[in-house]
């Protein structure tokens, strides 16, 4: 090839360089616009009825704030009906009731305790209607029991757990729990340093379940359900990452019928504060 031929070779390339290249990055860009636009069409547009402030997980139950009809667990079980769920630990008898959620979950958590040789498990007591709650009051008093409606008992997500050795504070059980029940999506409802903040009284043998990833947000921060629903009402939206999966939290304040956006691609679940507000926890 002579010189001439050479140079209009390269001349040749160097324009094939310039014609092509806006084209590459031209793609790139196509690209990242498809990104916005799946990003743009990732949330969807919900209408959230003013009754699911009084439904789900999350729902506070205390001296202020009683259960409503709606709040009450739909899944309710009799324990003792349903032998696979009743599997490496006692009943104290056999009328104890519970969420099936709740008992699956409290299920996994005992054979995890058992792998560490923890197994002398027994629960004393789980849900309760109104009508046995109303009845227990008037047995006990005010000091050892709440009246119909204000005690979690009501909601089918809370059981007081015992163990067949010692008492609670001093068993291998209940040391067990504080240490672990929060990976199963139970907390400790009534720590004894939070008797303040709950008015309620130490109960050692007393856990709610709240699921994941809250329970693990409540082990770390050492917030009470009182706490971390104030928290989530002040900050409104956060991330948290367990287990390698990321979750977004947001709260939303409902005082009427409202329509909020959830994903359209991720798994979500809505709950009430049984106060003024929702929180939606989206899944990884």
């Amino acid at each position: 090839m002579n010189k001439w031929g050479c140079l209009s070779f390269i001349l040749l390339l160097v324009v094939a360089y310039k014609v092509v290249q806006p084209v590459a990055l031209g793609g790139q860009e196509l690209h990242d616009a498809s990104n916005q636009a799946r990003s743009r069409s990732y949330k969807t547009m919900i209408r959230v009825e003013k009754e699911q402030v009084y439904q789900g997980y999350l729902l506070l139950v205390n001296k202020d704030y009683p259960v409503h009809r709606q709040g009450v667990s739909t899944d309710v079980v009799k324990l003792s009906k349903h032998g696979y769920l009743v599997d490496g630990y006692l009943l104290h008898d056999d009328s104890i009731q519970l969420s099936e959620k709740v008992a699956k979950a409290f299920l996994d958590m005992v054979h995890a305790a058992i792998g560490d040789d923890v197994n002398h498990f027994l629960i004393n007591s789980g849900y309760r209607s109104f009508e046995e709650q109303n009845k227990l009051y008037k047995q006990m008093g005010s000091d050892y029991a709440l009246p119909a409606g204000n005690s979690e008992h009501n909601l089918g997500l809370s059981l007081d757990i015992g163990s067949t050795l010692k008492k609670m504070e001093q068993a291998p059980e209940g040391k067990w729990l504080k240490e672990n029940a929060w990976k199963y999506g139970f907390v400790l409802r009534y720590p004894e340093d939070k008797v303040d903040i709950t008015r309620i009284q130490y109960e050692p043998w007393h856990y709610r379940y709240v699921g994941l990833p809250h329970s693990a947000i409540m082990q770390e921060s050492q917030f009470t359900l009182e706490e971390y629903l104030d928290y989530l009402n002040e900050v409104k939206e956060m991330t948290t990452t367990f287990e390698g999966g990321s979750y977004v939290i947001s709260y939303y304040p409902v005082s009427e019928n409202v329509t909020i956006q959830v994903p359209n691609n991720r798994k979500y679940v809505i709950s009430g504060d049984n106060r003024e507000g929702i929180i939606v926890t989206v899944f990884p």
